[in-house]
């Protein structure tokens, strides 16, 4: 197995997205990328930690490269928008990935570089790290299979990135 770290915004939103993938085997929301030990999601939200929401996301490489994991997170998420997805705004919600070793680093600068060429606006997704992961509560966990489903803010940003999905990336979702 192998893992990956990105940043896309809402972490609702992302890790509903993943856990979808073929070869996904696990999806965990949380932050990164900030100075405070532990943060609460109240403390992150706050915009002074410097943490981003997060999902850090657990796969089977033989079935899932990390090019089409990266691919597929730039085709789900703005990455043209500063410290922005949609309605949420601040640096918690920038756009940022956060590599494990130098080949992933490599695998993340070509990934930008693939979006920036089908994007006709500047990517700001940045490269950051290493950095301390730090799990969400609970109850962020599997936010859209339950209380997502009541949320409507979920209802109606998650769908449309689900059909995204289903339709640019067909072969790579769960039956």
């Amino acid at each position: 197995m192998a893992q990956a770290i990105m940043a896309g915004g809402c972490f609702w939103c992302t890790e509903a997205v993943f856990r979808d993938v073929v070869g996904v085997i696990d999806v965990e929301s949380g932050y990164i990328g900030g100075t405070s030990p532990n943060p609460t999601y109240k403390q992150v939200c706050s915009g002074t930690t410097g943490h981003a929401e997060a999902i850090r996301v657990t796969y089977d490489p033989e079935l899932l490269s990390l090019d089409d994991l990266l691919d597929i997170h730039f085709a789900t998420h703005d990455p043209t928008t500063l410290n922005r997805q949609g309605n949420d705004v601040g640096t918690q919600y920038r756009s940022a990935l956060f590599p494990v070793d130098d080949e992933q680093r490599a695998a993340m600068d070509a990934a930008i570089a693939r979006a920036a060429a089908a994007n006709p606006k500047p990517v700001v997704t940045t490269i950051e790290g290493p950095a301390e992961w730090w799990p969400a509560e609970d109850y962020h966990q599997e936010y859209w299979q339950g209380e997502g489903q009541r949320n409507p803010y979920c209802l109606a940003v998650i769908p449309p990135k689900l059909q995204k999905l289903r339709k640019s990336f067909a072969a790579k979702v769960k039956a």
